[in-house]
């Protein structure tokens, strides 16, 4: 059977031409001038996805979503927002409304029938038994609203447990998921051609890592290893997809995550290239004293091996410089940590 869609749109051109385009693509299509009427016919007609325009007269579409949005036959149906809006604002606006999508007019073809298409696979999965199997998964769904909340819709999946020293994936496996942490802590490194470690990451409590090649559907670009006990979740690409579908928050906070790290890593690189030892080891401190997991107040609990590999100098450069900077009051050291004692004497180091 055909699936069925409304379309609501106050301009009898788009509105006709919109329909003839659905129809062709075998769809069976219903239409109303306005959003009064058009939910009128949503109640009788009960489609499988609503297409509204936002600007109308008698009921606009943000009033059109509002009154479906409270209904219990239609508040599950996908609902498209179609208008010649462009404006970030009315976009945050329909979305933080409740709208599943939202297409600028004028539009291509293919890009109005690629979101139906995507917005009906959406509502299929979601309708089958997933893996958030523990509550009514739309419900879930709905309420979701950003990162934070991510630990009520993990309740029911399965927890994966790593001793020590224990490795999560390898260069060149491919990624099929995204890494929470539930507990404990997590590096990633590269090895050279010589076999010579540089940490790239440090991960802990309620922390993501392995996007980058899950993102990019790329084999992964470096290794990943437990520096304790941890527990982790692992979510598929889509599971994480229904998540940003339900809630464009998590898309947009997805996005600043991405972007902070790719910053702190074109930052790493230069500092890397053109830094020298003591301006590189002040630095990472500095880092690592605010993003490293297994710390307290101004004391780090890092092995030397593993803070030269951050830095990426030698062990016996690093011992050195450590040396310096203690006879110079900067830091104290302990055998299983770093303490510092100035920070400003830290930043200003060249």
């Amino acid at each position: 059977m055909n699936k069925k869609i409304l379309l609501i749109e106050d301009d009898k051109n788009v509105r006709e031409n919109t329909s003839e385009i659905l129809e062709l693509a075998n769809y069976s299509v219903k239409t109303a001038e306005n959003g009064k009427t058009g939910i009128s016919i949503a109640n009788s007609f009960l489609p499988d996805i609503i297409i509204c325009d936002i600007k109308m007269p008698v009921l606009d579409g943000y009033g059109v979503l509002q009154i479906i949005s409270k209904n219990q036959k239609l508040k599950h149906i996908p609902f498209i927002f179609l208008s010649a809006k462009t404006h970030y604002d009315d976009l945050r606006k329909g979305m933080e409304f409740g709208a599943d999508d939202y297409i600028c007019k004028p539009f291509e073809e293919s890009e109005l029938l690629r979101a139906i298409e995507s917005r009906l696979k959406r509502a299929k999965v979601l309708k089958n038994k997933g893996s958030f199997n523990t509550r009514n998964e739309l419900e879930l769904f709905d309420n979701f609203k950003n990162i934070k909340d991510l630990k009520q819709l993990l309740e029911g999946k399965k927890l994966f447990n790593y001793k020590k020293n224990e490795t999560i994936y390898c260069e060149g496996n491919r990624s099929n998921f995204i890494f929470l942490v539930k507990n404990g802590c997590v590096k990633t490194y590269k090895n050279n051609e010589l076999g010579k470690e540089l940490i790239t990451g440090y991960y802990s409590e309620n922390q993501f890592f392995g996007y980058s090649s899950f993102v990019k559907q790329l084999p992964h670009f470096e290794n990943s290893k437990t520096i304790t006990a941890t527990q982790l979740y692992k979510l598929t690409k889509e599971e994480i997809k229904l998540i940003m579908d339900s809630n464009p928050d998590v898309l947009f906070s997805l996005i600043e995550l991405l972007s902070s790290k790719l910053e702190e890593s074109r930052k790493r690189s230069l500092l890397l290239a053109y830094s020298s030892v003591r301006k590189k080891t002040a630095t990472i401190l500095l880092h690592l004293l605010t993003e490293y997991p297994d710390k307290s107040k101004n004391e780090i609990s890092i092995n030397r091996s593993d803070l030269a590999s951050t830095i990426g100098i030698a062990k016996e450069t690093l011992i050195r410089t450590l040396h310096d900077f203690k006879e110079e009051k900067l830091i104290d050291l302990k055998p299983r940590s770093i303490k510092i004692l100035n920070k400003n004497k830290l930043q200003n180091i060249h």
